[in-house]
């Protein structure tokens, strides 16, 4: 009997002391590996331990866990065009053939001759149109599959690749390391709620269900004896700037326990995350890498960061240097 006790003695005390090495080294793992150590990387840990762990002060139960990421400029690449537009005008491009009136009619002219100066000039009033042109008079599951066809396929005109892998690789860490600390993670866009959902979900784990984001009017119908949602030409919501906080409580419920944007169409939803009770965590993504990807600010006409910046000094926010706190910008190419 001392023999069998002895020979099994020994792959046990083996067998413990690999399980020991094993849970050091997945309590030593870094659950940011793309950022660079210092204080804001710090910033990120120190508030996720202090609101999950029970002995904390600062515990917050799992249901309260709420985070909110704007997408263009804080998940993935803004410039040197927000990616919808850059859908919105592949779209005129293709239905032109159906519209021979728009080879007349502005916007859409300067549109199908390359023109984007002209198209920009004519302000919101001609984006909007070109919007409604491209994005109704069809059913959310048309809608749904021509987006899932185009970001299949279109591809950043700098980087040359999909506008799915011009994500930040840093936040797509961020996100992880938040879900499984307990978080729900939701995007709260400016961007079109219809042309983010077909893609959130494989691209960042978010599902459709946790986007909000900008919306047109919608309504049922019966096409054939069949029921489905048609998109009309109406704007029906705008998830910008301080439509956040409101998209937020229509669609979420909580607010938010931590934030996290890089413009000032950021600015209410950080404002509003940050005056709630307890533990708060702001953040705003700064570009300034230039060589990496762009860099950008108070003077851009695309992802302006300038009563935001400011508004964040004086509230003691996380401000990411990109070019500082990243080691890399996106993922490796597949």
């Amino acid at each position: 009997m001392k023999k069998t006790i002895r020979s099994l003695s020994v792959p046990l005390v083996v067998w413990c002391a690999l399980m020991l090495t094993c849970v050091s080294v997945f309590a030593d793992a870094d659950p940011l590996p793309s950022w660079n150590p210092g204080p804001h990387k710090n910033a990120i840990i120190t508030f996720v331990q202090a609101v999950t762990v029970k002995s904390s002060a600062k515990f917050v139960p799992a249901a309260e866990r709420i985070a909110t990421f704007d997408n263009d400029g804080t998940l993935w690449g803004e410039q040197p065009m927000y990616v919808q537009l850059v859908f919105a005008l592949d779209r005129v491009k293709a239905m032109a053939p159906q519209h021979p009136e728009w080879t007349t009619k502005e916007p859409f002219a300067s549109v199908l001759k390359g023109d984007l100066k002209a198209v920009m000039a004519g302000g919101e009033r001609a984006l909007l149109e070109i919007m409604m042109a491209t994005h109704a008079g069809m059913s959310t599951e048309a809608f749904d599959q021509i987006v899932k066809d185009w970001i299949a396929t279109a591809k950043h005109p700098k980087t040359g690749r999909p506008y799915t892998e011009m994500v930040y690789q840093p936040m797509l860490e961020l996100l992880t390391y938040l879900r499984a600390s307990g978080f729900k993670t939701y995007i709260v866009s400016g961007g079109g709620i219809e042309f983010m959902r077909p893609w959130t979900e494989r691209v960042y784990g978010v599902p459709p269900e946790q986007v909000v984001g900008s919306s047109i009017k919608t309504q049922f119908v019966m096409q054939d004896g069949k029921p489905a949602l048609m998109r009309l030409p109406e704007v029906n919501f705008i998830d910008d700037k301080d439509g956040k906080p409101v998209g937020i409580q229509q669609y979420i419920g909580r607010r938010p326990i931590a934030a996290s944007g890089n413009s000032d169409g950021d600015l209410q939803m950080l404002q509003w995350t940050a005056a709630g009770p307890g533990a708060r965590f702001c953040l705003y993504v700064h570009h300034t890498d230039a060589e990496r990807e762009y860099a950008y600010d108070r003077t851009s006409a695309i992802g302006k960061l300038d009563l935001g910046l400011d508004e964040a000094g004086k509230r003691g926010w996380t401000v990411v240097d990109m070019k500082n706190d990243w080691k890399v910008i996106y993922p490796p190419k597949r």
